[in-house]
């Protein structure tokens, strides 16, 4: 009766609940001694572990901003230092998404040179190598070379010019690079691509000749861009709480690391 009933119980499966599992691989019928079993061959193994394999491998190339979010559609990975993170979907309009690349890049790249100035600036002043103003003041200062409306013009017209010119590459790619656009120094900028000018007069080391390719270096910049920005917000919030530079603070902080702190720093300002 045991013998019996141990052979109905291993019987081959029916194909709705077996194949479900394993398909409709190479697997043989099912006994208990002898012969072969009906666990998959070695074969499907090996394809299983490649597969998990790669789809680790993926996941692990696709780092999300928060660890086991799934990134919207339409930010495949393809954008340098793209995250997912897009919280108010900002970039499903593919034209937008274009748009918010650039300006992105941009202040990043203006960020970067705020900071490299302020501190740089600040450094000079707190040392007294250079008696600079501080720089939420540096605007108000008179400078010899002309008056400020004259130095505003000079900059409205040089920054214009080159705004749009960057605004004319964006609408078409390419068109700022053709000879006669930028009186015969196409060559010394030679346009890569939207957003990353080069040639000898902006790329004077010859990074990134295969703009396409550089992927690396256009992570490190958008990287090291979105720091920049985030250190201008505290240098801002710094200034208007404290009155003072950053290096000030820095120093003011390292004279009494326990007790001067950002905490201190707020609540005396809210007192």
């Amino acid at each position: 009766m045991a013998v019996a009933m141990g052979r109905a119980l291993l019987f081959q499966p029916s194909s709705s609940s077996f194949s479900s599992s394993f398909g409709s691989r190479n697997i043989s019928k099912p006994l208990l001694f002898g012969g072969d079993t009906f666990w998959p061959s070695k074969s499907i193994c090996t394809r299983r572990t490649v597969v998990r394999a790669q789809a680790e491998a993926e996941a692990e190339q696709r780092a999300t901003w928060l660890p086991g979010l799934d990134p919207p559609s339409y930010l495949d990975g393809t954008l340098a230092g793209d995250y997912g993170f897009d919280p108010l979907g900002l970039g499903e309009d593919p034209e937008s998404l274009k748009w918010y690349v650039q300006a992105e890049l941009v202040h990043s790249r203006f960020a970067m040179l705020g900071v490299a100035g302020i501190l740089f600036t600040d450094l000079l002043r707190v040392t007294g190598i250079n008696k600079l103003p501080v720089w939420y003041e540096a605007g108000a200062v008179k400078y010899d070379i002309a008056n400020a409306r004259t130095l505003l013009v000079v900059q409205l017209l040089l920054m214009g010019y080159a705004e749009t010119r960057r605004y004319m590459d964006y609408v078409s790619p390419g068109s700022q690079a053709k000879d006669g656009s930028f009186f015969g120094m196409e060559a010394a900028l030679e346009g890569l691509e939207p957003g990353y000018p080069g040639g000898p007069l902006l790329n004077p080391l010859g990074l990134a000749k295969d703009i396409k390719n550089a992927h690396t270096l256009k992570l490190k910049e958008i990287k090291n861009g979105r720091l920049a920005m985030v250190a201008m917000l505290g240098i801002f919030v710094q200034a208007r709480i404290t009155h003072a530079g950053p290096i000030d603070n820095l120093v003011e902080h390292l004279s009494n690391p326990w007790h001067k702190t950002i905490i201190q720093t707020l609540s005396n300002s809210a007192s």
